[in-house]
């Protein structure tokens, strides 16, 4: 890793546009990396596209999103360590050092029991690590929620060499990011950049416009010389136009740069 985080943008940003608009804005706007969510997408589960997009927009792609959510239950197959193997694949064949992954769904109860250890067995095998990312606890409302991952929903929690913070997550969760950070002190490998609300949905907001005191974490970062890597995560689904979305995008990119204390290039 180097010494200066890199700031990149997760192609789940863009959407409804495609990964393929995902790297032409990271261009355009001067993003230094990518992050690839494989998704439904089908240009996002090619690994030779995927590669020819990094290298026509001259992006590099730092992390690689495995296919864990539930709508995205059949990319790659069903078996999860089998998606796993796959993004492990893509992540060494695009030059990316991270593949970012959520802790299984209670109901995936055999994948679960040897979680921990499995993926620190892929780790060890491939050389790419498996960035686990912090969820939330499902609520409907205010009240007390399901606990719906195992081992658990917080990595810091586990025995992992290597972790992911999104501050949304940790918004529904109602967590500290920077105790959790502290926490996970040197395994922290990974950022998805984003804001909440503090409610039950997964807002994604552009950071700063939450109440996860986002400037203040990253600047907790930039103190402990933080070298992963930053990836803003954000939702533009409700952007009313390009311009929008593009002012969104910029706004996220500058936000990032300013409390890192990373000069813009």
């Amino acid at each position: 890793m180097s010494s200066t985080p890199r700031i990149g943008l997760s192609t789940a940003s863009v959407y409804p546009e495609s990964t393929a608009h995902g790297f032409g804005w990271a261009a355009s706007l001067g993003y230094d990396a990518v992050e690839v969510m494989v998704g439904i997408d089908a240009l996002s589960q090619q690994i030779d596209a995927v590669k020819k997009l990094s290298e026509h927009h001259q992006v590099p792609i730092c992390a690689v999103h495995a296919p864990c959510l539930l709508f995205t239950q059949r990319v790659w197959g069903t078996d999860p360590w089998g998606k796993l193997e796959k993004s492990a694949e893509m992540a060494l064949e695009v030059g990316a050092d991270v593949v970012v992954v959520h802790p299984p769904f209670r109901w995936q109860k055999d994948y679960a029991a040897g979680f921990v250890e499995g993926i620190a067995s892929l780790e060890a095998r491939t050389g790419v690590a498996f960035a686990v990312e912090n969820m939330y606890p499902w609520r409907a409302s205010s009240r007390r929620g399901m606990e719906m991952y195992l081992p658990g929903w917080d990595p810091s929690t586990e025995a992992y060499a290597n972790t992911t913070i999104d501050l949304s997550h940790a918004a529904i969760a109602r967590s500290d990011v920077i105790e959790m950070a502290e926490r996970m002190g040197e395994r922290l490998r990974h950022i998805h950049l984003t804001d909440g609300s503090g409610s039950a949905k997964d807002e994604h907001l552009v950071p700063g416009r939450g109440v996860m005191r986002a400037a203040e974490f990253l600047q907790h970062l930039a103190g402990v010389d933080f070298s992963g890597h930053v990836v803003l995560e954000i939702n533009t689904r409700r952007a009313a136009d390009r311009a929008e979305r593009e002012a969104d995008l910029a706004e996220s990119l500058a936000f990032a740069r300013a409390h890192l204390g990373v000069t813009t290039p």
